[in-house]
This record gives C-alpha cells, structure tokens and sequence, in this order.
C-alpha cells in the first residue's frame, strides 16, 4: 500500500482497530503452519488481547498415569480444523474480539509449589489490561494458581467444574497441592464463592460418604452423571444457570468428565462419563454467562486414539471461547443471523 492508499488520519482514528484471526485455510493448508491454538496470531503479534490461549505443559501433581505435560502441543494440533463461525452459538470468536495464543508457561516440574507459584505470576500478567485466559493444561493443579490470579481481580467466584471428580480431597501422601486437592485449597484460601460453584459430570468410587459431606462445605453443589441421565440435558442446564446467576464464574473443565470412549487419553478414566454431545451443549447455554476465566486440563496425549481426546478438548476451547464472546452491536451487518 503507497501513502496515496492509506485512509486520512482522522478516519483511520475513528475507525475500530481490525481483529486478527487465524490463517486462511484456503492460502496456507491447515497442517503448515506453527501449530499455534486454531492457527491464531501469537500474543506478540498482535497490540492487545481480548483472550489469550496460554498452555501450561505440567503434570508433577498426578496421582495416576502422567503425561497431561505434552497436553498443549497435542490439543493445538488438533485445533487446526476449528473454523471461524460457530453456528451453534451464532458468533465469529475470532474476530468479534481479539483471540491470541501466549505459548506456554514454564513451571518447575520438580517443586509443585514452586511451579504454582510460577503458574500464578505468568497468569497475573498476561492478565494486565484486562485479558482473560484460557489455558490448556497439564494436569488439574493448574487450578488453583490459575484461581489465585483470577479472584485476585475479581474476588471469590462462582466455579463451575466439569469433572469425573470431586477434587476436594485434602492430601496425598501428605501433599496439600496436587491435582485431586486445587478446589479445596481454594476454597479454604476464600477464591470460591461459595453460594455458586457447581460439579458437574460426577462419578464413579469416593473414599467414603464423608467425601460428599465435605465437598458440600466446600461450597460444591453436584449434578452427578447419573442425575444427568436420569432428569435429562435440559433440567441439568437449568440447574447449572440456576447456581452461576450473575456472578463472575470460573470455568474448569477436565477433559475426564467426558466417558473413555470419548476421550480415552487422560490420566484417572472413570467409566460412565458425559457425551462429546452433551459436554459441548452444556458449554454453549453459558452464553451470556460472565465467564472471566477457563481451562481445559487432563489431556495425556500417550493414552488417545486417533486424537479423540485432543478433537474433544479443542472443541471444548472453541466452545468456551465462543461463549466468552461479547455481542454485536445491533447495527452490525455481522449481528443478522446467517
């Protein structure tokens, strides 16, 4: 473009800056590329972020089969086929805001404490400005520091956990922090508004009844995954608006909750789980929900299958970021339904 091409001062000033989003498709084929998350520009590309995509390659805290580590790489690689308009929610995520990938967060992977602490100080800045994260995990102790950055901001907030469990228990092996213990941590440190968190996708053996009893204290209501079979899709999102309200929510989703058929490859597989169906419908009734912050965790790349797993987790992300999307404005050409 020669200087005779670009707009006058005064309109390019009024003018709103433009959004970038993902490669085309039809320019650059959708396996070239650096695999960043849905072919996004990287963070540094772009001036500002509305959301940022930031991995946590981390899984010192699991009690199982480890590998949730190589989780990021795996699940941006099954991303490249996202596209840009979701029809289901009827938004363009990628260029009704600013969506950019932030790499990964380094964090010890011998002192989970001190990997926490990283977690928590790598997330408090990519916050600044008002960016809000989704992260990819790793196991699920990224919670708790991704929780800490969060509520930092905003105070307690509502949690709203898809999981095969509880991940209230107090320690293992004597360790507070783990990937079975972040929602407890957090709700005796006051992050969890405790009048709005919900589980959902619960299942399979507890320790003993007193599991539930102190998962209640905690702050937890449950729809368990055989309440969800029972009453049916429609009343548990009923039942899960009902608890959110209006309160600044905090999304965690662990890929687990979903049955090993749909995502074999995570660490603790618990049978009898949620549909790829039936997570991703929950996931779009948040539309309209003030969702500050998410995560996608558990995705352990050595136990999938033909990327079942990571094609789960990707479209749980683009889910969760298309429900993060403001509105349009109602004179926008984009706003008429297509």
């Amino acid at each position: 473009m020669t200087n005779d091409d670009q707009p006058p001062a005064d309109q390019a000033a009024a003018d709103p800056p433009q959004n970038v989003g993902p490669l085309d498709a039809s320019v650059t084929p959708r396996y070239a590329g650096i695999a960043t998350f849905a072919r996004l520009p990287r963070l540094e590309d772009v001036p500002r972020a509305d959301i940022a995509v930031v991995g946590v390659p981390f899984d010192s805290g699991v009690s199982y089969r480890p590998g949730a580590r190589f989780g990021p790489a795996h699940v941006r690689e099954a991303s490249r086929l996202l596209r840009p308009y979701n029809p289901a929610q009827d938004v363009e995520p990628f260029f009704q805001q600013q969506v950019a990938d932030a790499g990964d967060i380094a964090a010890n992977p011998f002192d989970i404490l001190g990997a926490v602490g990283q977690i928590e100080a790598a997330a408090r800045a990519l916050q600044q400005g008002g960016t809000r994260l989704l992260t990819i995990g790793g196991d699920h102790t990224i919670a708790l520091p991704l929780l800490r950055a969060v509520a930092a901001i905003h105070g307690p907030v509502a949690v709203l956990h898809f999981d095969a469990h509880l991940d209230t228990w107090d320690t293992y092996f004597g360790a507070p922090v783990t990937h079975g213990t972040p929602f407890r941590r957090a709700s005796e440190e006051g992050l969890i508004d405790l009048t709005a968190s919900l589980h959902v996708g619960i299942r399979g053996p507890l320790y003993s009844r007193s599991d539930l009893r102190d998962d209640a204290r905690l702050g937890f209501a449950v729809i368990s995954c055989q309440e969800l079979e029972l009453e049916g899709l429609p009343r548990a999102v009923e039942r899960m608006l009902a608890r959110l309200g209006n309160r600044p929510v905090y999304l965690s989703v662990d890929i687990d909750v979903l049955d090993p058929a749909h995502a074999p490859g995570t660490g603790t597989p618990e049978a009898g789980g949620m549909t790829s169906r039936e997570l991703l419908t929950m996931l779009r009734a948040l539309r309209g929900v003030n969702i500050v912050g998410a995560d996608v965790v558990e995705v352990a790349p050595a136990y999938d299958h033909a990327q079942n797993t990571a094609v789960a987790a990707a479209h749980v992300a683009y889910e969760i970021i298309s429900a993060m999307t403001p509105d349009l404005p109602p004179d926008s050409p984009a706003a008429t339904p297509i």
